[in-house]
């Protein structure tokens, strides 16, 4: 094989194994550590600039909006108060699941390799896997997980992801949902060390229209995740205090 057409076979990523699914240097810049654009997400110092929303309230159909209403105020009465409500997942010690471990409260690591995106939120070590070039599963046959099923495909330089098969428990917002639930990404750079992640989430069952969200991320260099583990961490923030302990035993006796 001369060197003219080893060159050619190597350009098209053909002909070799393995070579069909290289990343192409457009698609680098996904890889590394990434966090908020507004830092001081977790504990605010005085003065620091006030993150934005970054998701609005779900469009749910009349019959279970004010039922939302009403356990979100709970929730956030009772958190205030020093008195997380037992059954949400933070407080069971269960990680937050799919879409809600996008939000970059905390610092996330992106590792891709041409065939999967592999996605690891520090809080609660939440891995999520992006495979690539896949037809995505029938509803009926994808069974109900924290993170859900994803399939993805480059279109240029945006990743673009379905995910279906996500846990009942598992609730952006505490919005509930349906097994027919499909959430839709579109992972763009925004610059050098900038990405968006432009999320949407259909429900024929529980919303009256498409509910569309975008994350910001910054690159965040000569960080390594650390290891979060419940067991270690078993502390919430606060919005008056900046953070206070929970004392899981008194929650949940004997663990």
């Amino acid at each position: 094989m001369n060197a003219t057409r080893l060159a050619a076979i190597l350009a098209l990523g053909v002909g070799l194994p393995g070579l069909a699914f290289a990343k192409t240097a457009d698609h680098g810049w996904i890889d590394g550590l990434w966090e908020s654009q507004w830092p001081g997400d977790q504990l605010p110092k005085p003065g620091a600039p006030k993150r934005p929303v970054e998701v609005g309230p779900p469009p749910l159909k009349a019959q279970y909006l004010s039922e939302w209403k009403a356990a979100r105020k709970a929730v956030a009465d009772a958190t205030a108060a020093g008195k997380p409500i037992a059954g949400e997942n933070v407080t069971e010690c269960l990680p937050q699941g799919f879409p809600a471990m996008m939000a970059p409260g905390f610092p996330m690591e992106v590792v891709s390799n041409g065939k999967q995106v592999n996605m690891t939120q520090e809080a609660y070590s939440q891995t999520r896997r992006i495979y690539l070039n896949r037809k995505q599963m029938a509803l009926d046959d994808a069974e109900p997980q924290f993170y859900g099923h994803s399939v993805g495909r480059w279109e240029g330089n945006v990743l673009v992801v379905n995910t279906i098969g996500i846990k009942e428990r598992v609730r952006m917002s505490n919005a509930p949902h349906s097994p027919a639930m499909r959430v839709d990404e579109r992972i763009y750079s925004t610059g050098k060390d900038t990405f968006e992640d432009k999320i949407t989430v259909t429900d024929p069952d529980y919303l009256t229209g498409p509910w569309t969200f975008t994350y910001h991320y910054k690159r965040k260099p000569g960080y390594d995740l650390g290891e979060y583990v419940c067991e270690n961490n078993q502390e919430y923030a606060d919005p008056k205090t900046g953070a206070q302990r929970l004392d899981i035993q008194k929650v949940f006796p004997g663990r």
